[in-house]
């Protein structure tokens, strides 16, 4: 009996032993197991967080040197294409006329000069892709020229408009007064691989220069004209001094512009053929 009461007791105070040091060791092991557990995870955490902030701020520096933040674009409305690289929009409520920034194309309505090859294609290229368009300005360096012209890169449906005249050889790169230019890296690419495939004004092997453009012929032309008609080339359609001429009496800008100069144009303009902008440019609506 008594060594029965005897292994009773053992039983027990073993069991009691066992019962002590296991929940001690759950405990131990609870402790141990969150705290592993959660570090990595934790850890993890603070990875991922710290890789999406690293991200934002490349984003954000690419941004503020591609200039393309949202907060840089101004919102405008082309109301009419002068010409390739010259564009009439209505901006903050009235109507300003706007020189794309960094790009030159051919003539086609300078006073002084004939149209020049491929000027044509260029004023048609900008009217299919930007007439009547809600637009984008982006501003870098001066904002305007000596002639209060606003100067810009224009953005349409997505694009860099200055930079796609570039790709096509519709225009070089021009005018690089005041760099550095955020987009110029762009844009001499552009026109390198233009000038690469001989696209546009790069297919004439001496027409750009880099003063402009020099179509060979013009001066041939220009001389063989005084030769043939010597007072063609200053002749006025109408006498400066007699009634007033609009626009309609004239059959193109050329002669339009002659009699407005011969009238003391730009000075004045007797006969109101400059419009309301007082560029110095007349009836820019004719061919």
């Amino acid at each position: 009996m008594k060594l029965h009461m005897y292994i009773k007791k053992v039983l027990i105070a073993t069991f009691l032993l066992i019962f002590v040091v296991g929940c001690g060791t759950i405990e131990n092991m609870g402790t141990n197991g969150t705290s592993e557990t959660e570090k990595p995870i934790e850890e993890d955490g603070n990875e991922k967080e710290a890789e999406q902030q690293e991200k934002e701020i490349e984003s954000e520096n690419h941004n503020k040197e591609t200039g393309t933040q949202e907060e840089t674009l101004e919102g405008a409305k082309v109301s009419r294409v002068v010409d390739g690289d010259t564009v009439k929009v209505i901006y903050n409520g009235k109507e300003e006329t706007v020189r794309l920034l960094l790009v030159d194309t051919p003539e086609t309505k300078h006073p002084s000069k004939p149209v020049q090859p491929l000027g044509p294609e260029a004023s048609s290229f900008a009217k299919e892709r930007l007439e009547g368009k809600q637009i984008e300005l982006e501003f870098d360096g001066p904002a305007r020229d000596k002639y209060d012209r606003l100067l810009a890169y224009i953005w349409v449906d997505g694009e860099m408009f200055n930079q796609t005249l570039l790709e096509h050889g519709l225009a070089r790169l021009a005018y690089v007064y005041a760099p550095p230019y955020v987009h110029f890296e762009a844009y001499m690419k552009a026109q390198n691989r233009a000038k690469d495939n001989e696209l546009g004004i790069w297919s004439r092997e001496g027409y750009v220069t880099e003063e402009g453009f020099y179509y060979q012929n013009e001066e041939e032309k220009s001389v063989n004209n005084r030769d043939k008609e010597p007072e063609a080339s200053n002749k006025v359609s109408y006498d400066p001094n007699g009634p007033d001429r609009d626009c309609g009496d004239f059959d193109t800008q050329q002669e339009a512009q002659k009699f407005f100069e011969a009238a003391g144009g730009p000075e004045k303009d007797s006969h109101r053929l400059d419009g309301n902008d007082d560029d110095g440019l007349v009836c820019e609506s004719l061919p």
